[in-house]
């Protein structure tokens, strides 16, 4: 089983190989990483060929306008031929186990999975906060919508043919997410191995930094991309609100 492997870049050149190191150590070794780049003013499109010159299961992409992490996840997407279908961001790392143990997980049973993660910092410091370690089980449209679970993007593995449409919505922040929404709502579960699997770097201009922005970012997708009345919106979020305030791990 081949297992395609979607990022995009853009202006990662600091991050970018040790990010394709960390998929390249896989224990598992039947994969493609599939690359779209952005638009990038630094030397991430130099490193990223240089890459796939040397190893043939990196493929690139090249956005021709500036045009957000939608397209190029989408442009990659489109262009998988795995039977799965796993997400890793261009400053993001795995253990080597990973993809091993999440398609041992997933078996021929669940289609949808994600890991729990750990933070660190743009100098690789561990910062000793695990998400989603202390969950277990599954978890719903209605779940996810009240955010029981954070679902960190580089921890997602998807069984490609149990979905028919994977395109992420057209939004500049947040598009990952809503994604996860979509294909819930067809009544799809997703599925926890909650083992740090993944290392998630947060940087100092991250969006996860900022709460008002991820909190306008919620609300938006809740109202324009859901469609969800203002009352059911307004329950929603305050769920996410207090989750976002109390969640430990």
């Amino acid at each position: 089983m081949k297992v395609s492997i979607i990022t995009p870049t853009y202006n990662s050149a600091n991050w970018v190989l040790k990010t394709y190191e960390s998929v390249h150590k896989q224990t598992y070794s039947n994969w493609e990483w599939l690359v779209t780049d952005d638009c990038s003013s630094d030397e991430t499109l130099i490193i990223l060929n240089k890459l796939a010159n040397e190893d043939p299961r990196v493929r690139v992409f090249s956005n021709v306008a500036n045009s957000g992490a939608a397209v190029s996840r989408n442009n990659s997407i489109k262009a998988a031929q795995g039977e799965f279908l796993a997400f890793i961001d261009s400053d993001d790392l795995w253990f080597q186990d990973k993809l091993e143990k999440q398609l041992a997980f997933m078996g021929e049973s669940i289609d949808f999975s994600f890991t729990a993660y750990e933070l660190i910092d743009e100098n690789n410091t561990r910062l000793n906060k695990s998400v989603d370690s202390t969950q277990q089980g599954c978890f719903s449209y209605q779940d996810m919508l009240r955010k029981k679970a954070t679902l960190g993007c580089s921890t997602v593995m998807l069984r490609k043919s149990s979905f028919d449409d994977i395109t992420m919505p057209l939004i500049r922040t947040g598009q990952d997410y809503a994604l996860w929404l979509k294909l819930l709502k067809t009544g799809k579960k997703a599925h926890l191995l909650n083992e740090v699997l993944t290392l998630y770097r947060i940087l100092p201009d991250s969006i996860s930094r900022n709460k008002i922005k991820k909190a306008k970012r919620q609300w938006q997708i809740y109202r324009e991309i859901e469609c969800l009345g203002f009352i059911e919106s307004s329950i929603n979020f305050c769920f996410y609100a207090f989750r976002a305030v109390f969640r430990k791990s």
